[in-house]
């Protein structure tokens, strides 16, 4: 019976010192003190990136004023670092931005992550379909711009034996007229680590 009651005591002093489930507030960076890359930091990101294309005035479509956008293909971000992320995260953090600008549209049909504009047209031939419905060729925009970048990590260690870890995030638009490189973006976060020579 004491062996059973101080198994319950223990049960009971472990289970206080556990932190209760609580949300947290993504645009607190302090509370993900993380060497990681956080959301947090993709939010930070995507929103500075953004917010250059945004000033940027050859981003300007020349007849914004009657409605017209550029259309973006967003070929996909490099993940170069040490930790397995999904970059998506950041470019969904772009495109939900440049999408309610008002100034810009995102292209799917290219990418591979939605097959249904192309799949759709095959539905020419099924008797199912009513075919004054299905979608025609001819019909899909071809874009204007190519979104493309990567995530770089660089750790260096410090004389206190701490390491500092530097995130790179570097983007290019590319006007896929004439190739030439419309805008480009860099942004750097970086922390300090207690763990010397980690990485993740």
């Amino acid at each position: 019976m004491k062996r059973f009651f101080t198994v319950v005591i223990a049960a009971a002093i472990l289970a206080g010192c556990q932190t209760p489930t609580q949300y947290i507030d993504p645009s607190d960076r302090n509370t993900a003190q993380t060497p990681g890359l956080t959301y947090a930091d993709f939010q930070v990101a995507a929103n500075q990136l953004t917010g250059e294309i945004l000033a940027s005035p050859l981003m300007v479509h020349p007849n914004t004023a009657g409605g017209e956008r550029y259309v973006i293909h967003i070929e996909g971000v490099t993940n170069d670092t040490m930790q397995r992320i999904d970059t998506d995260q950041l470019v969904k953090g772009m495109r939900v931005q440049l999408l309610n600008s008002g100034r810009f549209f995102i292209t799917t049909a290219f990418d591979g992550s939605d097959n249904a504009t192309r799949e759709m047209r095959n539905l020419d031939n099924d008797p199912m379909v009513d075919q004054s419905t299905v979608q025609p060729d001819g019909t899909v925009i071809a874009p204007d711009f190519s979104l493309t970048g990567k995530i770089l990590q660089r750790n260096s260690n410090l004389d206190n034996d701490d390491t500092r870890v530097e995130y790179y995030f570097q983007l290019t638009l590319t006007d896929l007229r004439t190739g030439l490189a419309y805008w480009e973006g860099e942004r750097v976060i970086g922390k300090v680590t207690g763990q010397r020579g980690a990485s993740w």
